[in-house]
Parts: structure tokens; sequence; C-alpha cells
């Protein structure tokens, strides 16, 4: 089995954070990094759950209210709408 190296750039005071939480955690960045590659590869993706803050998230589509009077029926539309009913 081959070594490689990865190249990758960081916040300098990240790095010097993480390095003293896995120091801590008696391992180095190297091995840091080869834990979060193989748990990505186990569970075929990011090894824990990726989630926007409320306060982050801007409101980009307009409310439906102010749709009011600009919604159609598409002209071709042509099944009956009580199959859309609840």
């Amino acid at each position: 089995m081959g070594v490689s190296n990865i190249n990758i750039r960081v916040q300098s005071d990240l790095k010097a954070q993480a390095q003293h939480i896995f120091a801590a955690l008696g391992m180095d960045m190297t091995t840091a990094v080869n834990i979060f590659l193989r748990q990505s590869v186990r569970q075929n993706g990011i090894p824990f759950e990726l989630v926007i803050a409320p306060h982050q998230i801007e409101r980009k589509t307009p409310k439906l209210g102010c749709m009011k009077g600009k919604i159609r029926m598409a002209d071709d539309f042509d099944a009956p709408l009580e199959e859309f009913a609840d």
C-alpha cells in the first residue's frame, strides 16, 4: 500500500487549536486527518451531520403571499383538480 501526501491550507489559529486538541488525545494532525478520511470511507460520506444554523439561513425565496395573482394553471394541464385534494 502506497502513501500519498495531501497539502491543504487552513488558518494558522485553526491549525494551532486543532493540534492542541489532537495532542490532548495523543495524536498528531496526520493521524487525525487519517481518522477523518477512514470514517468518511466507512460511512460513504462526511462522518458527522452538516447543518446550517437557523441564524445563518437567508430567506431568498419569496413568501407565497407575494405570489398571489401570479400563479396560473398550465395551458396543457388536464387532470381533474380533485386528484390533488387531501
